[in-house]
């Protein structure tokens, strides 16, 4: 009886990992929208195994879904100041961006606990945004400084001490701009040897080198990132979402990452200013992030899911 109720178990997940509707017991197959907690504000996404996790930009407080039931709760309390850009690893770590808190912090996506803290900056002179893994370091954005913070992993993928980061300034190409959001989304490039990183109020693209921040124009036949806001990146496809216009645009990249062709323009009347991405089987999930309404703490929020096939 328990290797069945084993084997019933892990079909659920592989169907569920194929993409493909996947039934649980007692409840609905994994829905294509749900609710967020109104007041939220939420921005960031990032998904591990069937579980999604969305920061919120009001006290940075980590709202855990299972996409199986689109059912969720708070399970790690803010520290008072946004929580944005989200990855999870390998090794059951959320990585979260602080925006103007300054800093960066690491959970452990089992019990909520905080791993890891990072002063990057002084709060409120700086704009953590988004945040990057790659196999030797963690990387981060800030829209309010031409930068970039490294975060050094270890061994086996061992955290930094709290002051063990490094500030890489954003050169060649990437000009700060006076107003608006600056660097935000980055990614590897398919070939990992460089990062993408969008610059919202210019709607451009650019590859840096991590290791000296220089950065190129990444050629997009003319296509322009306006509102450019989180990354993804599958392979050689690159998904950008361009909040305030609704829309997920899809690019084929070369290897390097140093130029990409326009394949499609993802839209939905779902989206009320999508922030950011994450993948699950064949579907985009997409948090609103709804910057055009007035937040309350009563106003409704939510994340739906897209079929990318």
């Amino acid at each position: 009886m328990r290797a069945r109720r084993l084997l019933a178990g892990t079909a659920v997940l592989v169907a569920a990992l194929a993409g493909a509707p996947a039934a649980v017991a007692g409840t609905a197959p994994f829905p294509a929208e749900f609710p967020l907690p109104n007041g939220f504000q939420p921005e960031g996404i990032a998904i591990g195994g069937t579980s999604a996790y969305f920061g919120s930009r009001v006290d940075g407080s980590i709202f855990k879904v299972d996409l199986a039931t689109g059912r969720g709760s708070v399970f790690s309390k803010g520290p008072g100041t946004p929580s944005l850009g989200l990855k999870v690893d390998g090794r059951g770590r959320l990585f979260v961006s602080g925006g103007n808190g300054g800093d960066a912090r690491v959970l452990d996506t089992r019990t909520g606990k905080v791993l890891a803290s990072y002063a990057f900056a002084e709060p409120g002179t700086s704009f953590v945004n988004d945040v990057v893994l790659t196999r030797s370091a963690a990387y981060f954005t800030d829209s309010f400084k031409p930068v970039l913070y490294r975060l050094p992993l270890g061994r086996n993928g061992s955290l930094p001490a709290a002051g063990e980061f490094s500030t890489i300034p954003l050169t060649g190409d990437f000009v700060q701009g006076a107003t608006g959001v600056n660097a935000n989304g980055l990614v590897t490039t398919p070939d990992e040897d460089a990062l993408l990183v969008v610059q919202s109020n210019t709607g451009k693209l650019f590859r840096v080198d991590p290791r000296t921040g220089v950065a190129r124009t990444v050629d997009l036949g003319g296509a322009l990132l306006t509102n450019g806001d989180g990354l993804l990146r599958l392979g050689r496809t690159l998904f950008v979402v361009q909040n305030r216009l609704n829309v997920v645009t899809q690019f084929r990249l070369a290897e390097d990452g140093g130029s990409g062709k326009l394949t499609r323009s993802i839209t939905d009347p779902r989206f009320d200013v999508p922030a950011t991405v994450a993948q699950f089987g064949h579907r985009l999930y997409l948090p609103n992030a709804r910057f055009t309404t007035p937040p309350t703490p009563t106003t409704p929020y939510n994340a739906v899911a897209v079929d990318i096939r």
